[in-house]
């Protein structure tokens, strides 16, 4: 008995799939002939289904609508009248789609007062439900009756007293419409969900650089003022700031938002970060200085100390010619640092930073020695910062012309830092070291290692200078070209600048159709580009794209010209197009990545 029992289980469970099988397979059959606009066989097919399902809680909406236009593309209108008036008697959903589909039909024939007769039926009939409104509403947008599908959304949004509710759909509709301010209100709650805020501000990203964009800075502004305390808001306007690269209106945005919701300077500090890596120094300068004023006891309060030195050594070295004096008061600032804050982790930086001054600047470098040292015994405790100091200190002695103390502490550095990115560096600069002292095959060998580590900008430079030494050595016994260029370069090093012109002009006569001839151009521009005569420099590097386009400088001279035009010159129309003929030149390049991002940002396209 209890086999039997278990067979005609299974035997009902199989005749269950079976029919399931079956109407899937008689759909699937109804949808072909209807995309192949076999439209008598399609109705044939729907007309068994909505028969078959008017007893069992009603055919689905796509049955019921292809159906009906099948029997009307098959000249069988008056059919499809019939079983409408027919359904429109029934109860539950097929009454619905019959009301609103006599509704359609009444609308495509100009008879308005119909439509809106059989259209209030079906919303009066679902308007306390918000379920069954939002279903409704989907349907009204089915049967193109945007402003119907409108009014249920907003229903919807009221019963439920949640503006997010179907708010994409809502949107899209007064999008369609061309109502430009109320897509963009109605949006604007879902960026109230974390997860939901970068789709808004995809959206959003359409309007930038167009004539609707002052719109949507003006609704962002409103919606501010009528909810302060919300911080997604507030963010939203902020984000729109950033993205038009107004950042000076970004933090006067992050300051009141921060007095209002009493914030600590945490999102103040964010953007003094985003400023800095975006060279808005002055931005970042006055970020900090805020939070220096307003929360001297703060969390935040010893990095934007240390900080806002930062920003304005950075601020001063992008300024030519640099002002000695300028320099002086960074180290002083630096040092106040120390005596008010105290020699702490977050505060150690402070004492490299004014070393680096001390010797690259002001030209002191016993100076900068004193301070490593004291830098180094005040952070034994941090082996990682000890040989960042110790990294400096070596590049101090090749600017004393001491290369043997260099390659000493470079090599102390690559030992303790094995296979770590400070211990790259170290390496790099030990095979930087041979370069400049002329030993090529010795600073190849090392390159050629580094081209395989794990970080980028090493691997990019060990093979741009590795392609340096390869091509432009084994040209004669003695290689005095490539000797005399290396010790130029180390003059450069070492901010010799007018020594390094003088020989730099000597070599270009001496050797005007040597391989180097570019990379001496290079050179110069490099010299021109620490003079601030960037409008020189940008003429040099035209010079080795119009020349000399397919030598290893030509991609690198694109992107500096793009560059320097970018920031120094702040000529965006031509940065765009500078960058635009990088890219169609040389899309290969190590820089495109970083090309193609700085472009999108131009232009205003959404950056994740």
């Amino acid at each position: 008995m209890k086999n039997r029992a278990c067979g005609k289980i299974l035997l009902g469970f199989l005749l269950l799939v079976s029919q399931l099988s079956w109407g899937q397979s008689e759909q699937d059959l109804a949808d072909e002939y209807f995309k192949n606009g076999e439209f008598e066989k399609a109705a044939a097919e729907y007309g068994k289904q909505v028969r078959k399902n008017e007893e069992n809680g009603g055919p689905a909406w796509q049955t019921v609508y292809r159906y009906v236009v099948s029997l009307k593309k098959s000249k069988k209108a008056d059919e499809a009248d019939r079983q409408l008036k027919r359904w429109a008697k029934a109860e539950g959903n097929l009454k619905t789609y019959a009301l609103l589909l006599i509704g359609q039909n009444a609308q495509e024939a100009g008879d308005t007062l119909t439509a809106k007769k059989q259209f209030s039926q079906v919303y009066e009939a679902s308007k306390s439900d918000p379920m069954k409104i939002a279903r409704v509403g989907e349907l009204f947008e089915e049967i193109s009756s945007s402003d119907w599908a409108i009014q249920a959304y907003q229903r919807g949004q009221q019963l439920t007293e949640d503006p997010t509710f179907h708010a994409e759909d809502l949107a899209t509709l007064y999008r369609g419409k061309g109502d430009t301010r109320r897509w963009i209100e109605t949006l604007l709650p879902l960026s109230q969900k974390p997860d939901q805020r970068e789709r808004v501000q995809g959206a959003y990203q359409a309007l930038i650089n167009t004539k609707e964009e002052a719109l949507l800075e003006t609704v962002l502004y409103e919606r501010v003022q009528k909810e302060p305390e919300s911080i997604a808001t507030n963010e939203m306007l902020t984000w729109y700031y950033l993205q038009k690269q107004k950042f000076s209106r970004a933090l006067l945005q992050e300051k009141a938002m921060d007095k209002r919701l009493k914030l600590s300077g945490a999102k103040v500090f964010e953007l003094a970060q985003l400023a800095m890596t975006n060279r808005e120094y002055k931005t970042a300068i006055d970020s900090y200085e805020y939070i220096i004023q307003t929360y001297p006891q703060g969390t935040f309060y010893p990095y934007a100390r240390r900080m806002i030195i930062n920003a304005r050594e950075e601020q001063v070295k992008n300024v030519y010619p640099i002002e000695k004096a300028e320099i002086r008061k960074l180290i002083y600032d630096y040092q106040r640092v120390l005596s008010d804050v105290g020699i702490t982790p977050k505060t150690l930086d402070a004492l490299r930073n004014s070393a680096n001054l001390y010797a690259n600047y002001l030209d002191e470098k016993d100076s900068a020695l004193v301070m490593l040292d004291k830098a180094i015994t005040m952070g034994k405790s941090d082996p990682l910062f000890v040989d960042k100091c110790k990294l400096d200190k070596g590049d101090v002695y090749l600017l004393k012309n001491e290369p043997w103390e260099s390659t000493l502490l470079y090599s102390q550095v690559e030992k303790s830092q094995k296979d770590d990115l400070l211990g790259y560096e170290a390496k790099l600069k030990n095979a930087k070291l041979h370069y400049y002292r002329g030993d090529f095959t010795l600073a190849k060998g090392v390159l050629d290692v580094l081209k395989m580590a794990t970080t980028r900008e090493i691997a990019n430079d060990a093979e741009q200078l590795s392609m340096l030494i390869l091509d432009n050595t084994g040209l004669d016994s003695t290689e005095a070209a490539m000797k005399e260029y290396s010790a130029i370069d180390l003059l450069l090093f070492q901010n010799k600048l007018d020594e390094a012109t003088s020989q730099i002009n000597g070599m270009l006569k001496k050797y005007e159709k040597h391989t180097l001839a570019d990379e001496l151009i290079w050179l110069q521009s490099k010299i021109y580009m620490k003079e601030g005569k960037i409008d020189e420099a940008i003429a040099n590097l035209k010079t080795i794209v119009d020349k000399y386009p397919l030598d290893i400088l030509g991609d690198d001279a694109l992107y500096e010209m793009a560059k320097l035009t970018d920031e120094r010159k702040k000529n965006t129309v031509e940065a765009l197009k500078l960058y635009q003929q990088f890219l169609t030149t040389y899309p290969g390049s190590l820089f495109a990545a970083d090309a193609r991002k700085r472009l999108r940002q131009l232009r205003g396209d959404q950056i994740n």
